[in-house]
């Protein structure tokens, strides 16, 4: 099976919920709240959403749709040591496709935009996040930072961790 990932357009939407659902990331009562906040992200040229595509070479119409997505946020203010940038959004993979390298190709993508507008990207997870926290060390996270929050990022149960990567020198 092949995989494209591209940038989000407002066509993605469904597909990106219906991902976000399948993972239970979302639950069906949040789901019209969600798709909103989707759809301001794919409309925010400060913010690049992207989703992974899945072509079944078996499959005459060559797709099986959204399989995963990723997105950015973009923060002009500071929040104590997070300061105003570009920070990674979470990551989201349908159950049936994990393993297959797609979280570090979507992020891959995400850090190449960040790193076309900024010199740093920001990244913040909860602590006990230990998939996240290794799969961000090849691009040279480090951390900044630990808290109950950051921006508007709470962890309940948990304490967060605010890391940052500066962008490679050529």
């Amino acid at each position: 099976m092949d995989f494209t990932i591209r940038p989000a357009d407002s066509s993605d939407v469904a597909g990106i919920l219906a991902a976000d659902l399948e993972a239970g990331r979302t639950s069906s009562a949040d789901a019209e709240r969600f798709a909103a906040g989707i759809s301001a992200a794919v409309a925010d040229p400060a913010r690049l959403v992207v989703v992974a595509e899945a072509h079944d070479d078996a499959n005459a119409e060559g797709g099986s749709g959204v399989v995963g997505w990723a997105k950015t946020h973009f923060w002009d203010y500071p929040d104590g040591l997070a300061l105003a940038g570009h920070y990674l959004g979470g990551v989201t993979v349908r159950p049936d496709f994990r393993r297959r390298g797609l979280a570090a190709e979507l992020t891959a993508v995400r850090l190449g935009w960040i790193w076309e507008q900024a010199e740093e990207a920001w990244y913040v997870v909860n602590a006990r996040n230990a998939a996240s926290l290794a799969l961000h060390r090849r691009w040279g996270f480090r951390e900044v930072a630990r808290g109950a929050g950051f921006h508007t990022v709470t962890f309940d149960g948990g304490e967060g961790v605010l890391l940052m990567a500066a962008r490679p020198r050529d």
